[in-house]
């Protein structure tokens, strides 16, 4: 009796995506520093500069695996995430305009914020260089964190209904931030994240660092995962957490091997697994 082709395509990727995933996974833990830390600081070396001065302590030498700005980025979408799957789970709408025009803002902070703090960069790694371009403030790193909170609960707030409107055939058409009581609780949330990470105490930092670089992978995780449902034309095909364990798996796969080949690239420009380094202030 011969397999239908559904039945046999379906396999074929089990196979791949599992096989895909032993050599990606074996390979990058084999290739990138030893230790947990190293391995939290490997994601972060994909995705982040981690310049010591505009990162947050935490002792013995040792800098969270993601600038001030990333952390926030992804202390936000985290919370987004967590918040939205918690009280909206498949609510696949937008949030209404009166909640996206504050999330708007964050994006603009975000943007502006980043770009005078680049600016300064430059001016202190190179005196001199950009002198007819003002700054427009003194960066510092808790505007980043701030800043950068801001931008993950936008990311947070678009990526959440796109992956429900994708992905289940139960999705509901409400929005997942349906409105301002909701928002505010979610932005106090985050803010209450943000000033326990401002305390610099290696109690709240350290549990941030594992939260920050396992946000990178989730998010990654969940945009793939929608590229790989779309790609295997399974869109609305699911109705339960436990059916989708193999899109889910070649989700991880690529954003896995996304951060190994950045890794990769990183390490033949530099030599080392080192952050960069700009003789910089915080």
């Amino acid at each position: 009796m011969q397999t239908p082709p559904r039945k046999r395509l379906e396999l074929l990727s089990r196979i791949f995506v599992l096989l895909a995933l032993v050599f990606v996974l074996s390979g990058w833990l084999l290739n990138t520093p030893p230790g947990l830390f190293g391995k939290l600081n490997a994601v972060g070396y994909a995705v982040c500069h981690q310049i010591p001065e505009r990162s947050f302590p935490l002792g013995e030498g040792r800098h969270s695996p993601l600038c001030a700005r990333c952390s926030g980025m992804y202390v936000g979408a985290v919370a987004g995430l967590a918040f939205q799957a918690l009280t909206a789970r498949k609510r696949s709408a937008m949030p209404p305009w009166y909640v996206i025009a504050p999330l708007a803002l964050f994006v603009v902070a975000f943007g502006v914020d980043g770009v005078n703090s680049y600016l300064y960069l430059i001016k202190q790694a190179s005196p001199g260089a950009l002198a007819s371009i003002p700054n427009l403030y003194i960066p510092n790193n808790t505007l980043r964190l701030l800043t950068g909170s801001g931008m993950g609960l936008a990311m947070a707030a678009g990526i959440f209904p796109a992956f429900n409107s994708t992905i289940w055939a139960d999705a509901v058409e409400q929005p997942a931030l349906p409105g301002l009581k909701a928002f505010g609780l979610l932005l106090g949330i985050t803010l209450a994240a943000d000033l326990l990470i401002l305390t610099e105490s290696p109690i709240v930092l350290y549990p941030m660092a594992f939260l920050t670089t396992a946000g990178v992978l989730l998010l990654l995780t969940m945009v793939y995962t929608m590229v790989w449902v779309m790609v295997m034309r399974q869109e609305n095909a699911f109705r339960r957490l436990r059916e989708l364990w193999l899109p889910l798996l070649a989700g991880f796969t690529i954003a896995l091997l996304q951060i190994a080949v950045i890794d990769a690239i990183r390490f033949w420009g530099t030599g080392s697994w080192e952050p960069f380094s700009f003789p910089v202030r915080r």
